[in-house]
C-alpha cells in the first residue's frame, strides 16, 4: 500500500517521543518504497551515505554520553556526581569540619575567658572597697553579688 501523506491522526494522548517515532517510521517507510523504482548506483550511493550518517550519529552520541553524564550511581545504589574525587579533593573536604572543631574551642576558650575576667572584676571592687563585716550578712549584698555586672 503506497502512501503519499503520514498519518499524523492521534487515537488518545500520545507522548510527543511516540508520536516522534511513529512518524519517523512512516517517513522510513515511504522512503523505503520510493526507493525500490531508482537504478543501483543511485541505491549504492544512497547506501554508502546512510552509512555515513549512521556512523557519525553514534559518534556524536557516544561524544555526548560522555560528555553529559557527570551524575554515577556507586554500587550502594546512592547517585553521585561527577565520580570518584581524587586524594587532594577528600584530604580538603575534612577542612570545613576541622576549621568548625578550631572555631568551637575558640568561641568556648573566649567565653570562658570573659567569664573569669568579670569575676576578677568584682572580686578587685570587692577587695578595694572598705566593706563592713554586716554588709556580708545583708541579703541584698548577696543579691548584687550574684547580679551580673551592668
Amino acid at each position: 500500500m503506497k502512501s503519499n501523506h503520514f498519518d499524523t491522526r492521534r487515537g488518545g494522548e500520545e507522548h510527543p517521543l511516540q508520536l516522534q517515532a511513529r512518524l519517523a517510521g512512516q517517513f522510513a517507510a515511504a522512503l523505503s518504497e520510493s526507493v525500490r523504482g531508482l537504478p543501483h548506483d543511485i541505491t549504492e550511493r544512497l547506501r554508502f551515505g546512510r552509512e555515513q550518517a549512521l556512523s557519525k550519529a553514534r559518534e556524536v552520541r557516544l561524544a555526548a554520553q560522555v560528555v553529559s553524564s557527570p551524575v554515577l550511581i556507586n554500587s550502594a545504589g546512592t547517585l553521585v556526581l561527577g565520580g570518584p574525587a581524587p586524594s587532594w579533593q577528600r584530604v580538603l573536604s575534612v577542612f570545613p569540619l576541622l576549621m568548625l572543631v578550631a572555631g568551637m574551642f575558640l568561641i568556648d576558650h573566649w567565653a570562658t575567658r570573659e567569664q573569669v575576667l568579670a569575676a576578677a572584676d568584682v572580686d578587685a571592687v570587692l577587695l578595694a572597697d572598705d566593706l563592713p563585716p554586716a554588709a556580708y550578712q545583708d541579703p541584698g549584698f548577696i543579691e548584687f553579688l550574684r547580679a551580673p555586672p551592668p
